[in-house]
Formats: structure tokens, sequence, C-alpha cells
């Protein structure tokens, strides 16, 4: 609906297909996005939208498009399974079945480490645990919102296996250094309940 509204596509109009817009953002190199995103904010602030005095900062764990049992060892580039197989021969089990395998697994300590593995088709994804529970690679992206008038002031996209008190500090020197250029008050920043 908001869309729409801003598009000037009226309720009995057909829309175009979601796509067209995520398949032509895709098109547009990320220099160009950010400097729309300069020039949206200049804009703004010349109409006295941007007031940068109370920013609000969230971030938003993203599942990634890679599967974790594709991740290999940084060191090695052996899979996940290949890996288990050899401790399980180590340990003296010399054909080791699916279950002998998920018995090791479920016993190892830090068994899937960012240190230690990657998936080689998404090499920016961190392997972390997700708000379910449950563990997948994933990309985190974190933003600053002025709370009086809405407008994003910054976006970053800090690896998702750090938390949100160690990230927030580079999505906040963004803003503050966005707003320093059109601000002229002290800026407060408001964090969501829980963090």
């Amino acid at each position: 609906m908001g869309l729409r509204k801003f598009l000037g596509i009226g309720l009995d109009e057909q829309t175009p297909d979601h796509s067209t817009i995520s398949r032509t953002r895709r098109l547009i190199d990320v220099e160009t996005h950010q400097q729309v995103f300069l020039w949206i904010l200049e804009k703004l602030r010349d109409r006295g939208l941007g007031k940068g005095k109370t920013v609000g900062i969230d971030a938003t764990t993203l599942e990634a498009n890679a599967a974790m049992r594709s991740i290999v060892r940084r060191d090695t580039g052996e899979g996940y399974e290949d890996f288990l197989k050899g401790l399980a021969m180590e340990s003296g089990i010399k054909t080791p079945t699916r279950e002998d395998l998920a018995r090791l697994d479920r016993t190892r300590k830090n068994k899937a480490s960012n240190r230690d593995w990657v998936n080689p088709h998404d090499r920016d994804a961190r392997i972390t645990k997700m708000k379910d529970d449950r563990t997948h690679l994933a990309h985190k992206a974190e933003q600053a919102v002025d709370l009086e008038s809405g407008a994003v002031l910054a976006v970053t996209l800090p690896e998702a296996d750090h938390g949100d008190t160690t990230t927030v500090v580079e999505t906040l020197a963004q803003a503050v250094g966005r707003e320093a250029n059109g601000s002229n008050g002290a800026l407060r920043t408001a964090t969501t309940p829980g963090e």
C-alpha cells in the first residue's frame, strides 16, 4: 500500500511485477545506490525533514541463500561430512554410519566456528544462531532511522555473528557523520527494548 501511494498507483490499477524492482535494483552498482541515498538525505535536510536529534538503531539477521551442508574448512577446503568421517576414523570407527557421524557431531564443542568454516558460494555469510535457536548461514543488516521523520540515515551490513552492541558503533558513526553536515543539535540514540 505504501508503494502504491508513493508511486501514485490507484487501488483499481494493476501494479508492476515485484521482480521489476528487485531485478532493476541488482543492475545498479553499489556506488550509484550510495550516491542516490546521500542525495535523498540532502533533499530531506533541505526541507527540514532530517532532524537527526533522536535516532533509533535496529538490526535484523537474514538467513543466507547458502546451505550449512556445503561449508568447507578454511584451511584445507575439506567438506563438513568428510571432516566428520576423518574424526570418526581417528576415534577408531573404521566405516562410520550416518548415525555415528551425527552422534560424533553432537558431542563436539565449537563445531561450526566462523574462524574455521566458510561457505565457498557465499563467503560473506556467517554461521550464526537465529532467533528460533537454529544455526544457519546468515547476513545482518542494521539501520539508523531519524525517529522524528522516519528517514533512514544509515544502513550497514556487519558480519552476522557480531552482536548488536558491537555493530551499533559503526552504524551510529555513519548516521552521526551524515547528520553532522545538516543537523545543529545533539544527537541522542534510542534502541529497541531488550537491546
